[in-house]
This record gives C-alpha cells, structure tokens and sequence, in this order.
C-alpha cells in the first residue's frame, strides 16, 4: 500500500490492491474506508453477490480505531463474517500523505481457514496431513476404548465384594488402585495426542504441555508400581520371606525411576529458562 504520497490517490490504492488480489486468492473481501471510517469502495470479492457495502460506516469497528489509533497495519481477533458466517480476521491499513494526515484506511477479509493454511501450508491441510490427523484419531479413539475399559475393570474390581466397608480386600483395593491410575494416565496420553495431533493446537504452551503429560504418564507409572511393591512387600513378608528380596528389587526400580523422573524435571526447567532468557 501506497503511504506518505503527498496527495495518496484511490486509482493508486486500487492499483495496490490489485497486486495483492494476485498474490493472495484467499479472501473473502478487499474494500477501501475513508479517514472517517465510511467505507467508499464496493466489496472486492469473488462472490459476486456480496461486491456490496459501499457507504456503510466502519468506524465502530475494530479493525479501523486500532488502525488509526496505533497507525499501523493491525489484525483482529476472529470474529464471524457478515460475508460467509466463518470466522474471519481483518487485516486494516492505515494510509496517510506526507504530512501524516489519515487519509485512508484499507481493508482485506480472510477466512480463519485460509489464515491457517497460509501460516502451515503443509502440515494440517495436506493429503498426507489428513491422513496422519485420520490415523491419529484411530490411535486416539483405540487408547481411549482402554482407558475406558480399564476404568470399568477398576470399579468393578473395588466393589467385587460388595459394597460394605467391612468386606471390602485390601489387596483388591490396591489392585484397583492400580488400574485406576493407569487408566488416568492413558487418558491424559489420549487427550495430548488427540489436542495436537489431530485438532493442531500448537501454540506457545505446547511444548509444556507435553512436558507435563510425560510427568503426569511416568508420574501413574512409578505410583502403580510403588503399590506393587507394597504389595509384595506385605505378602512375602507373611507367607514368603525368602521372596522378599523380589519385593526389594521392585522397590529399587521404583527408585530409580524416581531418579529419572528428578533429572527429567530439571532438565526441563533449565530448558524453560534458557528459552525465557532468549
């Protein structure tokens, strides 16, 4: 866009538009505002029953008082178009003459869609990224089904006694623990594979929030298994204390694991600072 020209022109904004017309054939519309904000051109769009809109007033709108507020190019939030009824973003232009007086204000509309495919043309929209957001939901759909089978399983293994506290087996309780736990776990697995591999939520926080569903999987993991061990503890030693040292081992992975788990966690957050410092 034309800006600082002493006396800026509509045929040379319009020129500018139709360079941009042909770079970017996914809009919605293309339109010119005055200083005041009524817009003075007709919708410039490839539908031909919405080229309508010249003389409506703009100046309530947010895309035209940011412009002319910061003086700048701005995008606004989504918000549904008058146009398709999709959520669309505006992208305003302010244009002023040599001595900084706003004379224009320019306008393109683009779906949210097409903003997308602009800022990752290969990796949501592709043949092959529907195919991998398909096989995605499988996977996810599948871990689901056993979470969810294993949340049953976990129940109906707590109250296999009835449901009298007095009945209820300390071993079953535990196992049932155990169940529960892994169950949780797989679903946090399922809801981080399903909210970036198939809805693409990748934003600033993602990298985090893989972070803390590793902690929260490896986290369920090493709380079954110190049960276990606890378990076998309790039980070898009443009819087995020769097995015992089985017990001991279990409790050293247990350990180790923790240990892990410990340096993972830091080594994240030196990670965390390093790219905050940067």
């Amino acid at each position: 866009m034309p800006n600082g020209l002493p006396e800026p022109s509509l045929e040379t904004i319009q020129a500018g538009l139709d360079k941009i017309i042909n770079e970017v054939s996914a809009f919605e519309a293309l339109y010119v505002l005055d200083y005041k904000g009524e817009q003075i051109t007709g919708n410039i769009t490839p539908n031909e029953n919405s080229e309508e809109g010249k003389g409506k007033n703009r100046s309530n709108k947010s895309y035209y008082y940011r412009a002319v507020r910061e003086g700048r190019c701005v995008l606004t939030d989504p918000y549904p178009s008058s146009i398709t009824n999709d959520l669309t973003v505006t992208a305003a232009m302010p244009i002023y003459d040599d001595k900084h007086e706003l004379k224009y204000v320019t306008c393109i509309d683009i779906s949210l869609i097409d903003i997308l495919k602009m800022a990752h043309p290969s990796s949501l929209y592709s043949a092959f990224g529907h195919t991998v957001k398909a096989v995605y939901s499988a996977f996810s759909l599948a871990l689901f089904l056993v979470a969810m089978f294993l949340f049953i399983q976990g129940v109906e293994s707590f109250f296999h006694s009835g449901f009298s506290f007095s009945s209820l087996d300390v071993k079953e309780m535990f196992e049932s623990t155990i169940i529960l736990t892994l169950s949780l776990a797989i679903f946090d697995l399922v809801k981080t594979i399903f909210e970036e591999e198939v809805l693409g939520r990748s934003h600033k926080e993602s990298t985090s929030g893989i972070h803390k569903t590793m902690v929260r999987f490896l986290g369920s993991i090493i709380i079954a298994l110190a049960i276990e061990a606890l378990m076998l503890v309790f039980k070898f030693a009443i009819i087995g204390p020769e097995n015992i040292l089985y017990a001991v081992c279990l409790l050293a992975g247990v350990t180790l694991l923790l240990i892990g788990l410990s340096i993972y966690l830091r080594a994240v957050k030196l990670k965390g600072d390093d790219d905050s410092y940067y």
